[in-house]
């Protein structure tokens, strides 16, 4: 089998190999593969795995309304008691593509929004260039709805607590891409010590979701040679982003 396009997704092949042993233990010698039944169960599936990763401890929810009055107010660690205002999300609550970020910055600790500062201004000159807006095709979030003191990395015990937080989120956006800005958030999300180097141009799965990692645009303020790598990965987002909307 080539690599690219004709390789069979892994969960893919797991269904495959299931049915396959299933109709020989029925003494069924031709196999009969039904693409749209693998289709199906590969999104329940998903949705299970999603499911599973949330805490038990989180609710279901209707609407990314009703889930961020639910949990405004939430203290559950000490950043609920330093910030300025609780981060939630912002973009189209029906978006194909979302991105996700490690914690809110100053600008954002001030506004209740994410990405307004510099780097978010930065983030939407990027979506401009492949056509797409955060109150269109995209919805923004972060692991942390609270700005760390000083802008300091996300604890990890903070990421776990806030974490049930953001997959209520991406079950009820339901998006077709997944878009992890920088290396805390990426290594979060997959679970992974892997360098955001090697975690680049290539696709990743999130609880059945395509998943593409590259660098926070504050990074590429700081690091303006970031900028080239960044834009392959933007282009790699829209292709596939462009082979889903197709399907």
């Amino acid at each position: 089998m080539t690599e690219g396009k004709n390789k069979l997704d892994d969960n893919v092949a797991v269904l495959l190999k299931r049915a396959v042993a299933n109709q020989l233990e029925m003494g069924i010698g031709d196999f009969i593969i039904n693409r749209e039944n693998i289709v199906r169960k590969k999104g329940e599936a998903a949705s299970r795995s999603l499911t599973m990763k949330k805490s038990i401890e989180s609710k279901i929810y209707a609407s990314l309304e009703s889930h961020q009055k639910d949990i405004c107010g939430c203290l559950k660690c000490p950043l609920g008691g330093t910030r300025t205002k609780f981060v939630y999300g912002a973009g189209n609550s029906r978006a194909k593509v979302m991105f996700i970020g490690e914690a809110p910055g100053r600008e954002e600790d001030l506004k209740g929004e994410p990405f307004v500062g510099r780097a978010g201004q930065l983030l939407d000159k990027i979506l401009e260039a492949i056509k797409f807006s955060r109150n269109e095709q995209v919805y923004i979030a972060n692991i942390l709805k609270c700005r760390p003191p000083n802008n300091r990395d996300p604890q990890p015990d903070e990421m776990k607590t806030c974490m049930p937080y953001l997959l209520e989120q991406i079950r009820l956006v339901n998006p077709k891409i997944i878009c992890a800005l920088g290396r805390i958030a990426a290594q979060a999300l997959l679970d992974t010590t892997t360098p955001l180097g090697k975690l680049r141009q290539r696709w990743h799965q999130f609880a059945g979701i395509p998943f593409i990692v590259t660098y926070h645009p504050a990074a590429l303020l700081r690091f303006q040679s970031y900028k080239k790598d960044c834009w392959e990965d933007m282009k790699m987002l829209k292709a596939k982003y462009d082979e889903l909307m197709q399907e």
